[in-house]
């Protein structure tokens, strides 16, 4: 059975699909094929960050030395 790639891993893949593609070396055929490629990645990607968004919170510690939990804010969302 295949090992599951990391995030990293696939977003690598992605960043190498997208560099072929920009060369401008491939065929139409092999130009489709890995934009369905980098478009299936790009979409594991984003679900992948998107569920670990939702998975983190940050502990907080408050003044009276209650430890909370708060959902983590990123910025520019």
């Amino acid at each position: 059975m295949p090992q599951k790639k990391t995030f990293e891993e696939d977003l690598q893949e992605l960043e190498n699909i997208v560099t072929e593609m920009e060369d401008g070396e491939l065929d139409l055929a092999s130009m489709v094929k890995k934009y369905t490629q980098g478009m299936k990645l790009a979409a594991k990607c984003a679900a992948q960050l998107e569920k670990t968004e939702k998975a983190m919170d940050k502990l907080v510690q408050e003044k009276d030395g209650r430890i909370v939990s708060e959902n983590l804010v990123i910025e520019g969302e």
